[in-house]
């Protein structure tokens, strides 16, 4: 991943991320900064999700630890109605952005060695609203990300802004480390584990 990321061409055409103005898109904010960003206090408890392990899939029930959680449809609803809650109407402008990092994205499991296609560039606010920029260096494409993340479970989620489906979600936690576990759900139903690999800023030359 680390070896075969574009390296100064979709960041160095887009300085300024559109109309977010964020100048430092390859820095990321520790647990402890986003407790501050978000004006929780250093008490606020930190929920981990890790899929396959803490948080899984069984007989159609999602179980947290040892507890049921929600159907597999539900959590995924859950998830969509997560990122749809971010506001129609903001003004990127009007806000500030904490950069969250950009992510090369990778299918759990994929071969070892394939030279990464799909990357993510997250930032949040301090109202909770997820906005970013995702690249498919294959197609060309560009879009604009949109979500949120919900306070109380610090579920994130996210989508390509204008479009329901795929539902990216994480735990806020995770985007704190190197490496990210994601569900995506999708509009068929299907859930599929992915990952984001952190991105070191590239240097110049």
């Amino acid at each position: 991943m680390r070896d075969n990321y574009p390296r100064l061409d979709f960041w160095h055409d887009h300085p300024n991320w559109a109309a977010w103005r964020i100048n430092a898109p390859y820095r990321w904010a520790t647990w402890a900064a986003l407790t501050g960003w978000f004006g929780w206090g250093s008490g606020y408890s930190q929920t981990t999700y890790a899929y396959g392990d803490n948080v899984y899939y069984s007989n159609e029930q999602v179980y947290y630890g040892d507890q049921p959680v929600a159907t597999v449809d539900q959590y995924a609803d859950q998830a969509a109605a997560i990122a749809a809650s971010a506001p129609q109407d903001l003004n990127p402008q009007a806000s500030d952005w904490l950069p969250l990092g950009v992510f090369a994205v990778t299918q759990d499991r994929e071969a070892t060695g394939a030279d990464p296609t799909l990357f993510v560039q997250l930032a949040v606010n301090k109202d909770g609203v997820i906005s970013g920029t995702f690249k498919n260096q294959a197609t060309g494409d560009v879009q604009t990300l949109e979500g949120m993340i919900d306070k109380k479970s610090q579920r994130a989620a996210w989508s390509v802004q204008g479009k329901s489906w795929p539902i990216v979600e994480t735990g806020l936690s995770n985007l704190t480390q190197d490496t990210a576990p994601v569900l995506v759900h999708f509009a068929d139903g299907q859930t599929q584990q992915w990952l984001l690999v952190r991105l070191d800023e590239p240097k110049a030359g």
